[in-house]
């Protein structure tokens, strides 16, 4: 096993395992006050948390696949289809980034089964029903904020200059389940973090084909354009 992959993936699971404990404490007292923002706050996030759906992403992705697979076959012109080559593997890298997270969510809110915030009233914040197949009792992890973890989490594989601002970008879908009431913040810190490591997991076997990656000198992948060209 590469041995940053291990490292990595270390640090994630031990931050999913520190932030869920510290957060599980407070998710009523925080859910309750989030969904108590004021309205503009609450419409605003109502507008914005479908952007964290697996479907558009998924379909979108495959699109692009099915696109450039076509122009590179047919293309007799080199230039153009290194781009349709690249444009396939870009596309392929999220469908497989996303897919993946989309497996894992499922079967972990499956195993888990923790009631949404919705059924706090009548079950608490703390109810666990394994293998109900109940949508009502999907809270842990949440699978759009996964979805969203997942999504830019590969455009900060791809873009490492731009992460912060990916990071924003995913804290904002996260949080906005929070407020909607539809997830603990527990829910979402896991979920964020089991997307970003799904996207760290898809660049390390992409770098091993040396599709979009190269691992660098420390075994770490990193965007092909930003590493030197090899020796021939």
């Amino acid at each position: 096993m590469n041995r940053s992959f291990a490292t990595s993936s270390l640090w994630i699971l031990a931050t999913t395992v520190l932030l869920v404990v510290a957060l599980v404490p407070f998710d009523p007292t925080l859910s309750e006050r989030a969904q108590g923002l004021p309205g503009g706050i609450v419409t605003f996030n109502e507008r914005i948390t479908d952007f964290g759906t697996f479907s558009w992403m998924i379909y979108g992705s495959g699109l692009v696949v099915i696109l450039a697979y076509i122009v590179h076959r047919v293309s007799r012109n080199e230039t153009l289809a290194g781009r349709a080559r690249t444009a396939r593997r870009l596309s392929l890298y999220f469908l497989v980034t996303i897919g993946a997270t989309s497996a894992l969510v499922h079967l972990f809110k499956l195993i888990v089964g923790r009631a949404r915030p919705e059924l706090f009233s009548e079950l608490g914040a703390y109810s666990l029903t394994p293998f109900a197949y109940d949508n009502l009792y999907a809270s842990f992890p949440s699978g759009h904020s996964a979805a969203v973890g997942s999504f830019f989490g590969a455009f900060s594989m791809l873009a490492p200059r731009l992460r912060p601002l990916f990071l924003v970008g995913a804290l904002m879908i996260g949080i906005s389940r929070v407020i909607v009431g539809a997830h603990y913040p527990s829910d979402v810190a896991a979920g964020l973090l089991l997307g970003l490591w799904t996207a760290v997991a898809t660049a390390f076997v992409f770098a091993r084909r040396e599709w979009l990656f190269r691992f660098n000198e420390h075994g770490w992948p990193l965007p092909k354009a930003l590493l030197p060209p090899k020796p021939q």
